[in-house]
């Protein structure tokens, strides 16, 4: 039989915003793949999730915007497992307001957790990674780090920033056997987006009406490609964006 590529076993990763949604399925796929995992998150539930998933887990308390919380959780992860081979840079805040409304407060709040938490979580493990040997970075952009959006000014230009660092970042790192890429969902049914839309039926339609596939994603979907993208599966790609997004981002802009 060949071996299994998209396997984690040895693996240490760090998940930020990991409490729920993207983050705790993707802290739960890698633990199923082989990986211990380090969950962080500023809320408390991460600790709840990180126990469920037994001894290969464990959760830290973590403000991406933080550096010493960043330099707190790369010791407590070493300490545990061992040099960390994966980071996935998730947590993200989505604020919205038209851009003669947008405050200066909103704009940095947005732009801090979202595009400095992520420069800090590259600069803060990529030592760590590298001593490893090696290992990857996947960092969540969004379909508004592809193309702009009505009321969004502050999270598209934040995750544009987190595409364009991927980029440079790959460059970089290379030399130390480190892959860096950005995943771009879209039209992901998770606590972020239904706190804008709390029905889920309204939810299906309003979303499923504007992706190609006609339907909301899961988180678990979006799982399966950071997952892929940190695994050796993926040994030849760094600096790429991967669209998980129904297909919101196939289309000239016309509709049909």
């Amino acid at each position: 039989m060949s071996e299994d590529r998209t396997r984690l076993d040895g693996q240490v990763a760090l998940i930020t915003g990991a409490a729920r949604g993207m983050g705790e399925c993707t802290a739960r796929l890698m633990v199923s793949r082989g990986a211990k995992v380090v969950l962080g998150d500023i809320l408390p539930e991460v600790k709840d999730v990180a126990d469920s998933l037994g001894d290969s887990a464990i959760a830290v308390t973590l403000d991406v915007t933080d550096v010493q919380a960043w330099r707190d959780a790369v010791a407590a992860a070493e300490l545990a497992f061992g040099k960390i081979t994966i980071l996935v840079n998730n947590a993200g805040v989505l604020l919205m307001d038209d851009l003669l409304n947008t405050s200066e407060e909103l704009y940095r709040k947005v732009n801090d957790i979202n595009a400095f938490g992520c420069f800090l979580g590259m600069r803060e493990t990529a030592p760590s990674i590298a001593k490893a040997g090696g290992g990857a970075i996947v960092n969540l952009s969004s379909v508004e780090g592809l193309g702009g959006n009505r009321f969004l000014v502050a999270y598209t230009g934040s995750k544009f920033a987190v595409r364009g660092m991927s980029k440079a970042a790959a460059i970089e790192l290379a030399r130390k056997g480190i892959r860096v890429n950005s995943v771009h969902p879209g039209g992901i049914d998770t606590p972020m987006v239904q706190a804008f839309l709390p029905g889920s039926e309204d939810r299906e339609k309003f979303i499923g009406g504007q992706v190609a596939m006609h339907r909301t994603g899961k988180p678990e979907e979006v799982a399966e490609a950071v997952t892929f993208l940190a695994s050796p599966a993926a040994s030849y790609i760094t600096g790429a964006e991967l669209a998980v997004d129904g297909g919101a981002t196939a289309t000239s802009g016309f509709k049909q």
